[in-house]
């Protein structure tokens, strides 16, 4: 089955949280996985925070492969929809841009930011394996991340701050890109699809524009 990059990166924009596997440390050989909140950034890549005393920031330490476990569907999961990214993870000094993002998708976050032994870390997906369902399955190289369409932090913040007065009681938006919006509605992720990839800054603030009040 041919995956193509926007199944992908829905999914990825509206799922909280995630299963990250490293490589234990203090078993050689045995994966180690724990569960953990992230965003995407502006390149549809995974970003989550750490403190150094994690077990998995530890492993990553020592060896940056590992996998992370994606879904956001309560169906029996041989029904789910789900994504498996295997590829590398290396630790960042976020720019405020990212951070501001962040918080805005993990808010939590802040009480941790307050402390002096967390940091971000970037996952660089090198493949993906997309199972939609029974005999809905398929793989999508990790070199078509580069090239999604996607919106600079830059981008993203101005439509942000132009979009501001759409905001419905109990709807906040969180990021857009050429895909889709992502927005918490009472409490809850959601991610809207566009009808298409959009190629501008005006169709996509056009089309938030034309959904946000349908909410």
């Amino acid at each position: 089955m041919k995956i193509a990059p926007d199944q992908v990166i829905h999914l990825l924009h509206s799922a909280p949280s995630a299963a990250l596997a490293t490589h234990a440390l203090d078993a050689p050989g045995y994966p180690f996985a724990t569960a953990l909140p992230f965003m995407p950034d502006a390149g549809h890549r995974p970003v989550f925070l750490a403190s150094r005393l994690a077990e998995h920031a530890k492993n990553l330490a020592a060896d940056a492969r590992a996998s992370l476990l994606i879904t956001n569907d309560v169906q029996p999961v041989a029904q789910a929809t789900r994504l498996t990214l295997t590829g590398d993870v290396q630790r960042i000094a976020a720019e405020p841009a990212l951070v501001q993002r962040y918080l805005r998708y993990q808010p939590d976050a802040e009480t941790y930011l307050a402390l002096a032994d967390f940091d971000f870390y970037l996952f660089t997906p090198k493949r993906a394996r997309y199972i939609a369902g029974f005999g809905q399955m398929g793989w999508l190289d990790g070199t078509e991340w580069p090239t999604a369409p996607a919106l600079s932090l830059a981008e993203e913040a101005a439509l942000l701050q132009e979009l501001a007065g759409l905001q419905q009681p109990g709807i906040r938006l969180l990021g857009l890109d050429p895909f889709g919006m992502d927005l918490e509605r009472r409490g809850r992720r959601e991610r809207q699809r566009f009808v298409r990839t959009l190629a501008t800054l005006d169709e996509i603030a056009e089309s938030v524009r034309r959904l946000v009040p349908a909410l």
